[in-house]
């Protein structure tokens, strides 16, 4: 009897869907010229940071997620999870 009510307790808890991330997550994106020198300032929404950090760039107009471009594709990711909590807090934004 014991082992009918671990089953249908486990059936149960396996078929709950898991809580949604309250953080989006990261992606990757291909460029369309698939060059990182193609990306200037206001294209594909996007801004340098700084000149310190080739390739990094905001996306959108806060300073949430950043991008890095590698070669031909952006991986962009939110702050937080690109540097880590101690880091990401002195990376300047200019929004």
């Amino acid at each position: 009897m014991k082992m009918v009510s671990a089953l249908l307790l486990l059936s149960t808890l396996l078929g709950t869907p898991a809580a949604p991330s309250r953080h989006p997550s990261c992606y990757r994106r291909a460029l369309k010229d698939h060059n990182c020198e193609s990306i200037s300032e206001g294209r594909e929404n996007l801004r340098r940071i700084t000149d310190g950090l080739q390739n990094h760039f905001w996306e959108g107009k806060g300073c949430d997620m950043i991008c890095y471009c590698s070669w031909n594709e952006l991986l962009c990711c939110p702050k937080d999870i690109f540097f880590g909590p101690k880091i990401s807090f002195v990376i300047p934004c200019n929004s």
